[in-house]
């Protein structure tokens, strides 16, 4: 049993096959979208079908349900803009779409129709995450699903993915170059140096996240939505005690602009903080592990972008490894010692 979508050329139509058994129906439509729709459609209601009347069968909510719950009990302020461009996307296209097998289908389409616009590969991932964060609390924290679903949804890694890292002295430039009406702002670029944070995560800080020397991100906070514990350089004090910072995401751009434009750097952006951040930690001799840590990525593969900068150090991991060349020196006479004698 099964249902397909495949586009006929010589009909210039789309078709839907529904198979069971030795039976098969057909269903055809103008655009992929309506195939598409139609067959998520019946996907949920035969998957309803083969569940309908077992014990404790959850009830059905929808990705809607889900991302109003979502909102509701964590602070997504940091992915304020995403959340709304898929809310966006799934209210005109997937509005009743069931949390399961046809929300995955729903979040393929709209991973398809992004790339046909244009949109790149980051873009793709950033709003892909959304419908992954609630498929993620849907299982693991509500008992709204009865399997993972999460890890079915993919997002390749960008080929296009920027690598631009600001030095120290250009990071202190950067900082003089900010104007003097842009104080708070000014403390905003200083911290993103030094921790590595995102722009959202910043801007969604209260004094309840910072801990002495410490800021503590809540699972809610950050987008993978776990935890994450970020240590201040000794005067990182200094950077936090206004929080939460007042000001606007307009004003922060404003201000970042100025500088890059006043040192000659218009083509630094202020995600590029968090890439000079982990440059900084890998040349201070910092593990992977810490980067990913630190930089809350889901896992080492995440971290793997940064990968090129360990080169330098792999030759000093050669150097403390012992030495052998006396014992191989010894099985090298001990083998010619042994090779057969011709009488």
């Amino acid at each position: 049993m099964g249902v397909t979508v495949r586009y006929r050329a010589s009909r210039e139509r789309w078709v839907v096959t529904e198979t069971n058994g030795s039976d098969r129906n057909q269903t055809t439509f103008r655009t992929e979208e309506e195939a598409e729709q139609f067959a998520s459609k019946r996907r949920t209601e035969i998957g309803d079908a083969l569940y309908h009347g077992k014990m404790g069968r959850k009830p059905r909510y929808t990705f809607a349900d889900g991302l109003m719950r979502w909102i509701d009990e964590y602070d997504t302020s940091s992915q304020a803009s995403n959340i709304n461009n898929v809310a966006e996307w799934f209210g005109e296209h997937a509005p009743d779409a069931v949390l399961g097998i046809e929300t995955l289908d729903a979040a393929r389409r709209m991973q398809r129709q992004l790339r046909k616009a244009g949109k790149s590969q980051s873009t793709i991932n950033n709003r892909t995450q959304v419908v992954k964060r609630v498929l993620s609390l849907a299982f693991r924290e509500w008992d709204w699903l009865d399997e993972p679903l999460d890890g079915k949804l993919r997002k390749p890694t960008p080929k296009n993915a920027r690598q631009v890292f600001c030095t120290v002295d250009e990071l202190r430039e950067l900082l003089s170059a900010v104007p003097e009406e842009y104080a708070e702002e000014k403390k905003i670029i200083a911290l993103a140096a030094v921790t590595g944070m995102r722009r959202g995560e910043i801007l969604a800080l209260d004094q309840s996240n910072i801990h002495g020397n410490r800021i503590i991100l809540k699972p809610g906070q950050t987008k993978s939505g776990k935890a994450r514990v970020i240590p201040l350089p000794g005067d990182g004090a200094a950077l936090t005690d206004s929080v939460p910072f007042v000001t606007t995401p307009h004003r922060l751009r404003k201000a970042f602009e100025a500088a890059r434009i006043a040192i000659g750097k218009p083509g630094v952006r202020f995600h590029d903080l968090r890439h000079s951040y982990a440059s900084m930690l890998a040349e201070a001799g910092e593990a992977m592990t810490t980067l990913r840590d630190l930089l809350g990525h889901s896992s080492l593969i995440v971290t793997s972008r940064y990968a090129h900068m360990f080169d330098s150090r792999l030759d000093q991991v050669a150097g403390k490894l012992p030495t052998f060349r006396d014992q191989t020196a010894t099985r090298s006479i001990i083998a010619e010692g042994l090779k057969p004698v011709n009488h």
